[in-house]
């Protein structure tokens, strides 16, 4: 188990990266993971979580959020790992091993770095600390001021360690390999003037003094035009020390190989066009305006085209800006592609047909200065005169929208200072087979750069006049560039809307799409484009995950929605995974962009297609209960009009159960909402019911308001039976959370609803809550009647689990009213029932309990603290705290020593961070 920061925030395990929810949840995440081991106090968590005030209810979200993540750590056995979420005072703990955090291995390899002795060894620990990095360090969270400084603080020592190794590198006398290490850096950095100096020194000591001379004036330049300074002493003294010494012969004739027989390390912004001019072939189109961000996307063109691949393959879905990122990467580096910078659009999802590889190469070969006279007339002489032009030359080749690897191959220079990009809406993985292709996945924008981009369409002043509403127009743009481009053209042509007046009409997500296109250009018209490409049924099974109520699904949820098997869905999920129209979140879970559900919404798919899912969850989570709780007869039966999944997922046990259960919770929820907008009450209330193994694990979540959602739906399904046992739910958990009185009004009709049905069982559910709820606000008299009349109901009804929960309540009941031998009778009768499971978790301790604290009041003091000695043994057994903090409780009492008190303080603790 690996948690990482360096990068998108993410916990990745044998099987794959787990699903870690909203941005403020991989927040909490980050912020606990910065100081792995030690207390986090709530106030710095909620200054981590929020950029403005925090709401009154920060705290509980906090709350919820932790919750959320422990059951997520409890789903993958992270306490194998070393790895428990647990409460300290008013504080949070993530106790684990820190070699397991990224971040913290990274700094403790560059201390190690520092104290090598010999730079050999120093060049090794850098580059294993270095490539530990996945991009800019907490990617995906929250801005808030004390993640940002954390963010910032990894990012300068990351920087520092750069200009490090390229210094051992200089050591070692390699100073081509120090150049390369800084040269991507010092694009991505082109102010940080420690870089450049140290760039300028290597490229001098390599033997490239032109290039040193010219990048020092390039920066020179920049710091004037950016912050109005000069140079400062660093970058003077490597300036003046690479004009002053003459390199000598042996660096120049190193240079003239090198530069005869590798491609060009080189990833310069651009200068003065006169500075690098060519005479090559120059077919790029012109620069992208507005572009912003993509460092580590061009900190990767840049390592690749310096020798590391010669074809780089730049993917990603539609409007994420893959051209416009080859473009800029292209214009900036013009300086090391001598022999000429080609440029075709493959058109492979265009209206106008895709280009023929005969039309590619003729254009190219005419930039190449061959008379149209002797162009060759088939394909293959064209590719092979193609190759041979290009054999010695330093060429960049950019093959733009390619819809497959057949129509890149021709196309391909293959000479071995050639420099490929194929950018494509497709993975292309022949190309990566055939060719070394080296992908180059492209991502939609984070809220900074996607607000930056807004800032340089529209001006700044008009962004920084409400900065949060730009960052929310950026969010609600899902981070493609195309889309808010296109907002900000709107926004353009409106100079006196605000900001947040275009965010009011993005909210409306039926209009969303249409506000995201501009005469030809838009969101909907590059989907468009990209679903016309696929298989006719692939594009009708895209069709159906539009209606998909929550964000994630699996090959089962899949197969409910399009009506097929499990294994013909996963083959259509890898087929629009490839086209990036559905995105692999971890092994066997993908989800849709936002913007790409609404589109596939709008397109045609089977009207039964959300009954369809919603019947897959009801059935898979009564597979799920079955096996989490066996033995425990379902409150919740399939609907009349039940649609069954061609297949349901089988559990193996009660901890694969409750995994599924943590992983798709908020889904379920999503579900349930999506039935009740639908009208389809009956599906409704039945996926509230299925959540109660969640419930009874962890009562105190915000369940009330979802289980009154159920019970409106179930009054709507007029079923009485079925309104009696959501009373019953509903009243537990008010209960649970301190709300008797309401508690007591919510079960009260309850009872009176089963027996009108005829539902023997759900009486005597209703009855046993109803008792609890009496109990609760000091009627136990009342409750133990209804406990007893609740044994007779399930007993005629051959309900043993029932009567067993029942005895078990009245037997507390006749505790708290001092009727000890009752108690110990009702205790035992229910301790008679054998191989018994059910819902409550150690049924058995609790009764155990009962049973001891009933002999202790009897004065029968030895057999009491035996039989409370056997309900702490199996409670601890059973991983069951809860029991065990009952039964030490009343152990202590009467037996009080430090090793039970040990063993009660060790429960508590592990109760503290459950709660």
């Amino acid at each position: 188990m690996e948690f990482r920061l360096l990068g998108a925030v993410s916990v990745v395990t044998e099987a794959g990266g787990l699903p870690l929810g909203p941005v403020k949840r991989r927040s909490l995440l980050a912020a606990l993971l910065l100081r792995p081991d030690s207390p986090v106090l709530v106030d710095h968590l909620t200054a981590a979580l929020w950029e403005q005030e925090p709401p009154a209810r920060a705290r509980s979200v906090i709350q919820g959020h932790v919750s959320r993540l422990r059951a997520l750590l409890v789903s993958v056995d992270a306490g194998a790992y070393g790895v428990e979420l647990i409460t300290q005072g008013t504080a949070y703990v993530l106790r684990m091993p820190k070699e397991r955090v990224d971040a913290h291995r990274f700094r403790a390899l560059v201390a190690l770095a520092r104290e090598q002795r010999g730079p050999a060894e120093a060049v090794t620990m850098y580059r294993e600390a270095l490539s530990l990095w996945r991009g800019p360090a907490l990617a995906d969270v929250c801005p808030s001021p004390p993640l940002q400084a954390a963010a910032q603080a990894l990012e300068e020592l990351r920087l520092a360690s750069v200009e490090q190794l390229a210094a051992s590198y200089a050591q070692l006398g390699e100073h081509g390999r120090a150049a390369s290490v800084l040269r991507a850096e010092a694009v991505a950095h082109p102010l940080r003037e420690s870089l450049s100096a140290a760039l300028v020194t290597a490229l001098h000591r390599a033997g490239r003094r032109p290039e040193a001379l010219d990048w020092f004036h390039h920066t020179r330049r920049l710091l004037a035009d950016e912050l109005g300074i000069g140079p400062g002493r660093e970058l003077a003294d490597a300036y003046a020390t690479a004009l002053c010494e003459e390199a000598d012969d042996a660096a120049i004739e190193a240079e003239a190989t090198s530069r005869a027989a590798t491609v060009h390390a080189a990833a310069l912004p651009p200068l003065a066009p006169a500075t690098f001019h060519s005479g090559g072939a120059d077919l790029l189109p012109r620069a992208p305006r507005g572009f912003h961000g993509r460092a580590r996307e061009l900190a990767v063109l840049s390592r690749a085209a310096a020798g590391e691949a010669p074809v780089c393959l730049v993917t990603g879905p539609a409007g994420v800006g893959k051209t416009a990122l080859v473009v800029q990467w292209a214009h900036r580096n013009r300086a090391g592609f001598h022999g000429g910078l080609l440029y075709a659009d493959l058109r492979g999802f265009g209206d106008t047909g895709e280009a023929t590889p005969a039309e590619v190469l003729r254009e190219f070969l005419l930039a190449l200065d061959v008379a149209p006279c002797r162009m060759p007339e088939s394909v293959n002489g064209a590719a092979a005169l193609f190759r041979s032009l290009a054999a010695d030359r330093e060429l960049l080749v950019v093959l733009d929208n390619a819809r497959d690897s057949e129509q890149v191959r021709p196309l391909l220079p293959g000479g071995p200072r050639c420099v490929t990009v194929v950018t494509s809406r497709y993975r292309l993985p022949g190309l990566i087979v055939t060719d070394a292709a080296r992908p180059v996945p492209v991502d939609v924008l984070t809220p900074e750069d996607g607000t930056a981009l807004l800032a340089g369409v529209l001006g700044t002043e008009r962004v920084l006049a409400d900065p949060v509403a730009a960052r929310r127009l950026a969010e609600l743009c899902g981070g493609l560039p195309l889309a808010l481009r296109v907002a900000a053209a709107r926004l353009a042509d409106r100079p006196d809307w605000a900001l947040s007046a275009m965010n009011a009409e993005m909210l409306d997500s039926t209009r969303r799409l249409s506000l995201l296109d501009v005469e030809d250009t838009g969101i909907r018209a590059a989907l468009r484009l990209t679903v016309r490409q696929l298989p006719e049924h692939v594009a009708r099974h895209f069709a159906c995950l539009g209606r998909h109520p929550g964000t994630h699904f699996d090959r089962y949820a899949t197969a409910a929605l399009t009506q097929t098997d499990p294994a013909t869905a996963e083959t259509t999920l890898e087929r629009l995974v490839a086209s990036h129209l559905v995105t692999e979140t971890a092994p066997g879970r993908w989800t849709l962009h936002d913007l790409v559900r609404l589109y596939a919404r709008g397109l045609d798919a089977r009207p039964d297609a959300l009954t369809r899912v919603l019947d897959h969850y009801i059935a898979t989570a009564l597979a799920a209960a079955t096996v989490a709780e066996p033995g425990n007869e379902t409150c919740v039966p399939l609907p009349p009009d039940f649609l069954a999944p061609t297949a349901v997922r089988t559990f193996t046990d009660r901890d694969d159960a409750m995994a599924w259960y943590a992983a798709e919770r908020d889904d379920l929820v999503l579900a349930a909402a999506a039935a009740r907008t639908a009208g389809l009450h009956s599906r409704t209330w039945r996926i509230v019911m299925l959540l109660w193994p969640l419930m009874t694990r962890w009562v105190l979540d915000d369940w009330p308001p979802l289980l009154e959602t159920a019970l409106e739906a179930v009054r709507a399904d007029a079923d009485p039976a079925a309104e009696s046992r959501v009373r019953a739910l509903l009243g537990w958990v008010l209960t649970e959370h301190g709300r008797s009185d309401e508690a007591l009004t919510c079960v009260e009709p309850a009872p009176a609803l089963s027996a009108r049905a005829g539902d023997l069982r759900g009486e005597a559910t209703a009855l046993v809550v109803l008792s609890w709820a009496q109990a609760v606000l000091g009627h136990p008299d009342e409750a133990a009647e209804g406990c007893a009349r609740a044994v007779e109901l399930a007993r005629k009804a051959d309900e043993r689990y029932i009567e067993r929960l029942a005895l078990y309540h009245l037997a507390r009941y006749r505790l708290d009213t001092r009727q000890w031998q009752a108690a110990l009778d009702t205790a035992t009768e229910a301790l008679a029932f054998e191989n018994l499971p059910g819902v409550v978790i150690g049924s058995r301790v609790l009764l155990l309990t009962a049973a001891g604290e009933a002999l202790l009041g009897l004065g029968d003091e030895p057999e009491g603290i035996r039989r409370l000695g056997s309900a702490v043994r199996e409670a601890e057994t059973t991983g069951y705290d809860d029991g065990a903090v009952r039964a030490l409780t009343v152990l202590l009492r009467v037996s009080p020593d430090e090793e039970l008190q040990a063993r009660y303080d060790a429960a508590v603790a592990r109760l503290t961070t459950r709660t």
